[in-house]
């Protein structure tokens, strides 16, 4: 059973037009990681959360930290020109923040961060201050039971 520490947030910095199929070709050809995806959940534009692998299983989506996290992507976070940009759906941002919460009561003890919030990460990802949304972010209860 792995220790979970943290749940980490993550874009595919991708176009939000690019399919599951292109981002699992890029990790088995450019990657070389084979069948493992870098993250264990991807959320499409349309906020359906697609499980990619297991939770008990360790994927590659932060580097010397995976044996202790659950990563989760939204398909994103790049512009046209390859720019970082927190380009996420509505409905993206609210599977998200469902999905973190529910993640969050199953590892109470794992921080939530934001894959550029590790030490020694020169990336953007995920285009957005997770810590800074989590805490200004209302979901929308419409229509809610």
């Amino acid at each position: 059973m792995r220790i979970i520490n943290f749940i980490v947030v993550h874009c595919t910095a991708t176009p939000p037009t690019a399919t599951v199929e292109a981002i699992k070709k890029y990790w088995k050809e450019v990657k070389k990681w084979g069948d493992t995806p870098g993250y264990h959940y991807l959320i499409h534009r349309d906020g359906e959360i697609e499980q990619l692998l297991d939770e008990s299983r360790m994927s590659y989506g932060a580097y010397g930290h995976n044996p202790e996290c659950v990563h989760i992507s939204y398909i994103g976070g790049i512009d046209k020109d390859g720019k970082p940009i927190d380009n996420r759906t509505s409905a993206q941002k609210h599977s998200m923040f469902d999905k973190l919460m529910e993640l969050s009561e199953k590892y109470p003890q794992a921080k939530i961060l934001g894959h550029r919030d590790f030490p020694n990460v020169a990336k953007a990802c995920p285009s957005f201050d997770v810590r800074e949304w989590l805490r200004n972010y209302e979901p929308d209860l419409k229509g809610a039971a």
